[in-house]
């Protein structure tokens, strides 16, 4: 497959440390270019990373006609508005998740999805242990899945972050607790009725610093989740079934381009001797994300998640913030 041209909106620090580095090692891709709207910062990050081309403006790069698709990790409520400047430049775009920050704001992605690619950088879809744990599940190893139970915390006190900045979107939930709903929806293989959130907010931030959810998926199945931000860094996924369950120790920040394991315990004692460990390959899932979508602008396959699945997870985490003004439950809006 011949490579895809990619430029870079943004020196984040999740690009420059994790996906580029990741997208960095396959054949299939070229990262020819990156932006910042200070040229001497987009220099430093270029030099680090071996990028070719610098741009001090998103706009620039965006006109130059090399560039196919476009990664954008910007603050995310830049997300729609690069994201569309992009399309509007014929350019594909790989754009960090939240894909917005309300579900109304990303249906106005939907008319640029249909002359370009547009998808959400949800990289865990890709990684095998999820792949693997889905198997595992339509296996009927654990029996039906009846909840899935999710952590993720960090401790991040910087008021210069953009996570602890209100006004463009910041906050736990945001920001990890959208994996949280989206391994909701992939292990379900389905979308929830009705969500209900218990949300704690920094005085000073104002920013939702310890977030829980029950997300409704009808038939006796449901997600929980606590996400932080104001915690000791601590993840772990548990997939319970009415036989066993399967737990993901690392679920989203597993060691890149190391290999990973899951537990698969059939519950026959609570001191865990049931467990056997399954070891998978070395992977790197941001390698794995950026390929599946070059494959995709390069016509070889469907794009996997695109514009209405992003959609469907801005849903949920809108019904999670209404229902924290409310105090009850709020249904998701049907698509």
């Amino acid at each position: 497959m011949k490579k895809v041209i990619w430029g870079v909106i943004s020196t984040a620090k999740i690009g420059r440390e994790r996906v580029l580095p990741g997208m960095q090692k396959s054949e299939l891709i070229e990262i020819r270019a990156i932006a910042s709207r200070n040229e001497g910062t987009a220099s430093r990050a270029a030099h680090a990373l071996g990028i070719p081309q610098v741009y001090g403006s998103y706009e620039a790069l965006l006109a130059n006609p090399e560039i196919e698709a476009v990664y954008n990790p910007l603050p995310n409520h830049l997300h729609v508005p690069l994201t569309l400047q992009a399309a509007a430049a014929g350019k594909h775009v790989l754009c960090e998740k939240p894909i917005a920050l309300t579900a109304g704001e990303a249906t106005a992605l939907r008319d640029a999805a249909k002359h370009v690619l547009i998808a959400e950088a949800f990289m865990v879809r890709f990684h095998p242990q999820w792949i693997r744990a889905r198997e595992i599940l339509r296996e009927g190893r654990i029996g039906e899945l009846r909840a899935v139970q999710m952590f993720f915390g960090y401790n991040n006190l910087d008021p210069a972050n953009v996570r602890n900045k209100a006004d463009i979107g910041g906050g736990g939930l945001y920001d990890i607790g959208c994996y949280a709903v989206v391994a909701g929806r992939y292990f379900l293989a389905g979308e929830p009725a009705r969500a209900i959130a218990l949300v704690d907010r920094d005085p000073t931030f104002r920013t939702d610093r310890l977030t829980s959810g029950l997300v409704d998926f009808g038939d006796g199945r449901r997600l929980d989740f606590t996400v932080s931000t104001q915690v000791a860094p601590h993840q772990r996924l548990n997939l319970c079934g009415t036989k066993g369950r399967i737990e993901i120790p690392i679920p989203v920040n597993p060691p890149q381009g190391a290999p990973t394991r899951l537990l698969i315990d059939d519950c026959r004692s609570l001191d865990g001797a049931g467990i056997v460990a399954e070891e998978l390959p070395a992977s790197d899932q941001y390698q794995l994300q950026g390929e599946a979508f070059s494959r995709a602008v390069r016509g070889e396959v469907a794009l996997p998640y695109g514009i209405e699945d992003a959609i469907a997870n801005m849903r949920v985490i809108d019904a999670l913030f209404r229902s924290e003004r409310s105090g009850a439950w709020e249904a998701v809006a049907a698509p």
